[in-house]
């Protein structure tokens, strides 16, 4: 997984009343161990007994900086081979051995290194050790593995870069227009030429010169023997070598900027230009790094925030705004940037842009400006920290880019200590008229004549020679077998309490945590099923509408006065329902919770806030009609769902959302926004008696209307089968789905269904990722969801591809659709997806917001709340002749709908070749009101 460090969106609007700054010991420091083997390898250790999972993380000091002249990409490739066989492993065993247990694994690359990181019921902990062991000092670099995975980069860039709108402008021309000598200017991801030109010779040699001990940090933190710990590091790691030669490191210096610059940038299928500025900046271990990251806070973090008040909001100028301060291990950058509005021009995104940066440097922000950012910041950490692999993360991101792990606890009295006066300074020192460079992006249709693409060519360099060791998979007889398991450690299940007030608001509250967070989620049980006629969005818009204006408050007043206390507060609705959630630290709960309630219960619904909602919407259409994943899942609707209240996009189309009126809001608002048509929930760091208490203060007086609460709709799907393609020209890839009507939530075979998914599409290692990208190198990721709803439900099978490999997955999906129902699933097979479900299910319970999120839905869904207790039996319980019986029944590929979105040009015969009745629809003319998809000549 690459990862780029930008900050994609921010929202909204100016400070007004501001609490005090929360303090930085409000957030619990991380207790942690530290040493280091006589081989240089760094060993971090931190002992949680609250958890029943252990995470094992390896962070190399190796990024995408490291790649060799003329092989851009080779540190993120290298990541992938590093999930394949060593001397004692084949290929694959690391998913047996963390996915298959109810775990999960996964890696990311960065400019300044490469992480590695799993997570596994506690007594897997020696076996990861010895895994992690295994492919630091053993790894298997085969020709056929090299090139399969080189194929899945390659799908990987497709996905990521050539196939969004803005892939091309935040990989691409950001780093290669913001550097002239460093080789951060380089994508992290890479070229296909340069992945082309790459040979099994270049990965081995990689892996000889970058991993090794000394160039190594292990950090594991979770439920475990101390001492048994260390035991297990110094066997598995201690006796692997420190090779004699130096690491190879970066040298070069980002020569100052002394001139503003402006780069031009196009790219296909881009519906708003947009404009980015970028400046050099410090390293992550400077002084001014902690004012640089409050900088960036008051830019663009919140609705509260400079940008987003001006460029969106105020005039309108700016669709999304964004901003970072992208402090690495070298000297860095810092950024500004916005996606244009409909009918805005790229010299008004500049103004409007400069006149922000302008406002920085001539006056120091407010004191409310400035503790509302200290406050997002801190509460932002204390999130990141929910979890036992968030709290990983963060000690070997402080170790990597700094220089010092301990760094991670020391950050926030940093962040406290900025003042006022800092920022404007660090705002005058870096963000510099002369130091600018201005990036341009604009569709590839507005290419001046001529003019060639910005881009260089990347050189011609051969590759090395490797004469170091060669390891192979040793023989099945002479493999050194893993570790035994340890005692299992049991999980403490959260036990929810609830009550009904006398409004009829069903309350539930479940103490999860003693970490100082607690999550509020107010789910109303209407969605877009309650959608009038022709104004698809309506419910959708009115939830999203909450946020924005209340009798009392402003829509900048409830942004701001929600973000000085730190909280988070969201609104916005699906098909089932529509919800207000809220997190925070729970000493700012009760006045949170009385803004949120605020939300909920009275909405202004004004005329000039609806306008604002409508024209970014619609910008936000323009952007998803040019994805070909998007553009997929929109048509499912009308495919799957025609003729039901599920027959529309729930978010709404360009059609819909221009007819809204307030009075159409107000109206579904009144009528389903009661107490009695609506559950709260609250977790974390709370108990019963508290969250009842708070709940009765912020919603007892809320009155229901006269007469019953809404009948919701009964969802029984009728539409048939179809084929449909969509033509997007020029995009990068196509998106492949299959898809058909499935069951409800209570529905007698909802354990056997989910368990069937699981085995076709719900991991790296189910059958359709196997076959699709692991064995053909097709795709970045191939899956299948099946989401059960109230009343009915939704199976998709999706992957995306190259255009002309569209067919070929199609025929790969539908193979294992025949296969699931045509063949049991084997013992082994069977036992290891159903650790992926229950695994899953313990890891979102652990949060406040995975575990509102899920007392939420068996609420809406009307089943009992000890489900939660029972989930576990429930799965294991499933046999393989039901797995088999679900998939004949509901998974039949003959009865599913086919979707392919793309370049056309590159699949259509193929696809009319397997399905004559094809119905081809061009992106540029689609209407997602009609059956037809088609819009009306």
């Amino acid at each position: 997984m690459l990862r780029i460090a930008v900050r994609a969106v921010a929202l909204t609007i100016t400070l007004a009343l501001a609490a005090p700054a929360v303090a930085a010991d409000s957030v619990p420091p991380i207790v942690y161990k530290e040493r280091t083997l006589a081989n240089g390898l760094k060993v971090y250790s931190s002992i949680d007994k609250t958890t029943p999972n252990v995470t094992v993380q390896v962070w190399y000091g190796v990024g995408s900086k490291d790649d060799p002249v003329g092989r851009s990409g080779f540190a993120h490739l290298f990541e992938h081979m590093m999930f394949k066989a060593t001397r004692d492993m084949p290929s694959e065993t690391i998913d047996r051995m963390t996915e298959d247990v109810g775990g999960f694994n996964n890696a990311s690359t960065y400019d300044d290194f490469t992480n590695y990181y799993e997570v596994v019921p506690a007594n897997h902990l020696e076996r990861l050790l010895w895994v992690e062991a295994q492919r630091l000092g053993s790894l298997v670099v085969d020709e056929a593995v090299f090139k399969s995975e080189r194929d899945v980069v390659k799908e990987e860039l497709r996905q990521s870069v050539l196939s969004q709108p803005y892939g091309r402008l935040m990989y691409l021309y950001l780093p290669q227009a913001s550097y002239t000598t460093h080789p951060y200017k380089r994508p992290g991801i890479g070229s296909i030429e340069e992945l082309d030109a790459a040979t099994i010779d270049d990965v081995r040699a990689f892996h000889a010169a970058y991993y090794r001990p000394d160039n190594a940090a292990l950090i594991v933190i979770g439920n475990f023997d101390e001492g048994q710990f260390n035991a297990w590091v110094d066997k598995y790691f201690g006796a692997l070598k420190r090779p004699a030669a130096p690491i190879k490191r970066v040298t070069a210096i980002e020569p100052p900027r002394t001139q503003a610059g402006v780069f031009e940038g196009y790219g296909p299928n881009v519906p708003l230009p947009a404009v980015a500025m970028t400046w050099h900046a410090p390293a992550a271990s400077s002084p001014d790094a902690a004012a640089l990251t409050v900088l960036d806070a008051i830019l663009s973090s919140g609705k509260s925030s400079r940008l987003y008040d001006s460029l969106v909001y105020e005039q309108q100028v700016a669709a999304d705004v964004f901003s970072d301060a992208s402090l690495p291990e070298q000297p860095g950058m810092v950024m500004v940037g916005a996606i244009l509005a409909g009918g805005k021009t790229v010299p008004e995104g500049e103004k409007a842009l400069l006149a922000q940066v302008a406002r920085l440097r001539d006056a120091p922000p407010t004191e409310a400006e400035l503790a509302e950012a200290k406050n997002e910041l801190v509460t932002g950490k204390l999130r990141a920290r929910e979890t036992i692999d968030g709290r990983a993360f963060a000690l070997g991101y402080a170790l990597r880019t700094a220089g010092d792990a301990a760094l991670a606890n020391r950050e926030l009295a940093q962040l406290q200590a900025v003042t006022t006066a800092d920022v404007q300074r660090v705002a005058k020192k870096y963000l510099t008229d002369n130091g600018r460079m201005t990036i341009r992006y604009r569709p590839e249709t507005e290419r001046p004549a001529g003019q060639a693409d910005a881009t260089p060519k990347p050189p011609v360099v051969a590759s090395v020679k490797y004469a170091g060791e060669i390891v192979t998979l040793a023989p099945a007889g002479q493999r050194v077998a893993p570790p035994p398991l340890g005692a299992p450690v049991s999980p403490v299940l959260p036990e929810p309490a609830e009550k009904t007030l006398a409004n009829g608001l069903r309350v539930i509250v479940a103490k999860s945590s003693d970490l100082p967070l607690v999550t509020a989620d107010l789910t109303v049980k209407t969605g877009a099923w309650a959608d009038p006629d022709g104004l698809a969005g309506a419910m959708g818009m009115t939830a999203g509408m909450l946020t924005e204006g209340t009798k009392t408050r402003g829509a900048q007043e409830i942004a701001s006065q929600t973000e000085a206390l730190g909280a988070s507060l969201e609104a916005g609705g699906g098909q089932e329902s529509s919800s207000v959630t809220l997190n925070v630290m729970p000493e700012k709960l009760p006045a949170a919770l009385a803004i949120m309630a605020d939300v909920a219960r009275n909405p202004a619904f004004k005329e000039e806030e609806l306008e604002r909602q409508r024209s970014q919407a619609l910008d936000g259409l323009s952007v998803a009609y040019q994805q070909p994943g998007q553009l997929a899942g929109f048509a499912a609707s009308q495919v799957v769902f025609s003729g039901t209240a599920f027959g529309h996009v729930a978010g709404g189309t360009p059609a819909s959302l221009a007819k809204l009126t307030t009075a159409d809001l107000a109206g579904l608002h009144a009528a389903n926004f009661r107490p009695d048509n609506a559950i709260l929930v609250l977790t974390g760091d709370i108990t019963p008696a508290q969250g009842f208490a708070l709940a009765d203060k912020a919603f007892g007086d809320w009155k229901a209307p006269a007469g019953p609460a809404p009948t919701r709709v009964a969802v029984t799907p009728k539409a048939a089968p179809r084929a449909v393609a969509i033509d997007l020209p020029g995009t990068g890839q196509a998106a492949v789905t299959v898809t058909k009507a499935a069951i409800s939530r209570a529905a007698p075979d909802y354990y056997p269904g989910i368990v069937a998914n699981s085995v076709l599409g719900g991991g790296y290692s189910a059958r359709l990722n196997q076959e699709i990208r692991i064995k053909r190198g097709l795709s970045y990721g191939a899956n299948s969801r099946l989401s059960a709803q109230r009343t009915t439900g939704l199976f998709r099978a999706a992957a995306q591809t190259k255009n002309e490999s569209a067919p070929e997955v199609l025929d790969l999906i539908v193979a294992e659709l025949k296969r699931l129902s045509d063949t049991p699933a084997g013992a082994d097979e069977l036992k290891a997806r159903k650790s992926v479900l229950v695994g899953g299910f313990g890891r979102e319970l652990a949060t406040t917001g995975g575990l509102a999120d899920i007392l939420g839905a068996l609420a809406l869904y009307d089943l009992p709340l000890a489900e939660i207790g029972a989930y576990t039996g429930k799965v294991d319980a499933v046999t393989p002749g039901e797995v088999q019986a679900f998939a004949k029944a509901n998974l039949d590929p003959a009865d599913a709908s086919v979707i392919v979105a793309g370049d056309a040009k590159a699949f259509l015969e193929g696809l009319k070749a397997r399905k004559p009745k094809l119905e081809v629809v061009p992106a540029a003319a689609i209407d997602f009101d009609r059956v037809d998809l088609k819009a009306a000549k």
